[in-house]
């Protein structure tokens, strides 16, 4: 087990505002597979609730338009197919297999181990490292993008060892997309073409926290607003009887359609709807029964599958956070 981990969830508090604009996509390196330039492949999951969300996805990011009774037609003959499945695959996501990492992984994961985003990042609930079945993993994501899959794949190969599959899972070393920022008036704007950009919190340093950078005055006390990355573990919460993957979807797709079949993953043992809302994904605290409870929740296996999927090219967009914060001064009566 690595032990527990201590999640929360952004608030802004007076003064402090952090504006996240839309996700976006990775742009690829080289040459983008795509008709245009500027665009990227995504693909969609449909025909599970709701009807309206695929709408306005393909509205507001696909390249080209697609009437609105089309959609409907492709989203009601999905949601047709996924009803046979209901009765076809019932009971598909219960108890998949999770198994122990042998031998040979473990100076992989004595080094992986040592990270500090581990040892501080995932306490909440009984957690282990352990193979599991792509297959069998129920997923949340509805789209996924596909130019940003293949610039994953390129870089594994075809025939990707079990060290390579094991740092492409559980990358310790933290590879980070390009970042750019500017201040204008009172905020700071930051852009990346990685939708894993965020905003991480507040953090009181020391003084002596402050290096290699001459202080404005004779500093008591300094405020920072931390932006960055999440760890970007492959990682799956275990409720239920079932594996919920929470981060990774992009590196579960390129491996398994790569005939990877087996990969290492974090897994979060839940055992009670408290820890679940602790550590669970809001998409999966907003709807906990097509997760949980439907006979035949969205899995992995779905990206794959023609019946249950739209591809169409995306206007490319990058991600970007806007953070302002207010100082008040003033005087208060001496106690």
């Amino acid at each position: 087990m690595i032990g527990r981990q201590q999640m929360y969830d952004v608030q802004s508090g007076s003064g402090l505002h952090a504006e996240l604009k839309p996700a976006c996509v990775i742009e690829p390196e080289g040459t983008a597979q795509t008709a245009q330039s500027d665009a990227d492949e995504s693909l969609y999951l449909i025909g599970r609730p709701t009807l309206r969300q695929f709408h306005r996805f393909v509205r507001h990011h696909a390249v080209n338009s697609v009437s609105e009774g089309v959609l409907t037609d492709e989203w009601n003959s999905a949601s047709d197919y996924i009803r046979s499945l209901e009765k076809e695959e019932a009971g598909l996501a219960d108890d998949p297999v999770i198994s122990k990492l042998g031998p040979e992984y473990e100076p992989l994961l004595i080094e992986f181990l040592k990270d500090p985003l581990i040892q501080n990042g995932f306490n909440t609930v009984p957690t282990e490292v352990a193979l599991i079945e792509l297959d069998r993993l129920v997923v949340h994501q509805k789209h996924i993008d596909l130019t940003y899959v293949r610039q994953l794949q390129k870089r594994l190969g075809s025939a990707p060892s079990m060290e390579e599959i094991f740092r492409t899972c559980l990358p310790y070393d933290h590879p980070q997309a390009p970042v750019k920022w500017l201040k204008q008036g009172d905020k700071f704007i930051f852009m990346s073409p990685s939708n894993d950009l965020r905003f991480l919190g507040t953090m009181s340093l020391r003084p002596d926290n402050i290096v290699d950078y001459a202080p404005p005055g004779d500093l008591v006390s300094v405020v920072g607003l931390a932006l960055g990355f999440g760890s970007n573990f492959l990682n799956a919460a275990y409720f239920n009887k079932r594996l919920i993957l929470q981060n990774g979807s992009h590196r579960a797709y390129s491996l398994r359609e790569i005939g990877v079949t087996h990969v290492p993953c974090i897994i979060e043992h839940v055992s009670s709807t408290e820890e679940l809302e602790a550590v669970a994904c809001s998409e999966v605290r907003g709807n906990p029964d097509l997760y949980l409870k439907h006979p035949r929740p969205p899995m992995l296996r779905d990206y794959f599958n023609p019946q249950l999927r739209k591809v169409m090219l995306v206007h490319r967009q990058l991600r970007q956070i806007t953070v302002k914060f207010e100082v008040e001064e003033g005087f208060a009566p001496a106690m």
